[in-house]
């Protein structure tokens, strides 16, 4: 899912706008609060509780959740209820979390963090140098995640397989969107509800990329 806030106008961004300095620390301090609140699930809530809820009820309940805040943030041009829309998606996004990470060593939970914050600072830097390259890709990102999940799909639900090459390819994926958000994040109007949707959208590609990364390194191991 990629938001429709990135090709928000100056008329279509509502409130005051800020000093680039201010928001990117509401968008740094928006992704905080959400690394926050998963590590809040991971500690709190117990993984045999998750593990025991009916799969189909878990899963339709983890992608209205997704799409209730996933709607939201992006039809909101009011900075608190983009908030609210951006927890709807926490919330899921954190029980996974929660889920994959204990079947792994708490050491190579935290080497797979580091992994995945430094791939995200560079890609954060090389989407604000290079913004054209990101733009161009950004179709063809988008047609190789459809493919990808379909594939996906189709090995897990019906051959029963899972082939390492796709965590791989969806790695880069997921590196081009870092890039690629944060590029489109530097170009649209800089309001304090721009940055929060922005924040939803990163947070999605960075949790999404740190679970493959911890999968492909727990595999290695």
């Amino acid at each position: 899912m990629k938001s429709g806030v990135f090709q928000r106008t100056e008329t279509e961004s509502g409130g005051r706008r800020i000093s680039k300095k201010v928001y990117n620390f509401v968008i740094g301090l928006v992704l905080c609060w959400g690394f926050f609140a998963s590590w809040l699930i991971v500690k709190t809530i117990p993984y045999k509780s998750l593990v025991d809820i009916n799969i189909w009820v878990f899963f339709i309940g983890y992608f209205a959740s997704c799409f209730l805040g996933f709607f939201i943030f992006t039809k909101s041009i009011n900075p608190f209820i983009s908030f609210i829309g951006y927890n709807f998606v926490v919330v899921p996004f954190g029980l996974i979390v929660n889920m994959v990470v204990h079947q792994y060593d708490p050491g190579l939970v935290l080497s797979a963090i580091r992994v995945t914050g430094l791939v995200t600072f560079v890609m954060m830097i090389l989407g604000a140098l290079y913004p054209a390259f990101f733009n161009r890709i950004a179709k063809a990102l988008s047609i190789s995640l459809f493919v990808v999940i379909i594939v996906e799909l189709v090995e897990i639900f019906i051959l029963n397989i899972h082939h390492g090459i796709i965590d791989w390819i969806v790695v880069v994926i997921f590196c081009g969107y870092i890039g690629l958000d944060w590029s489109r994040a530097n170009q649209i109007p800089r309001t304090v509800d721009n940055a929060v949707d922005s924040a939803a959208s990163l947070y999605m590609d960075i949790i999404i990329l740190f679970l493959r990364i911890l999968r492909i390194m727990g595999r290695r191991r």
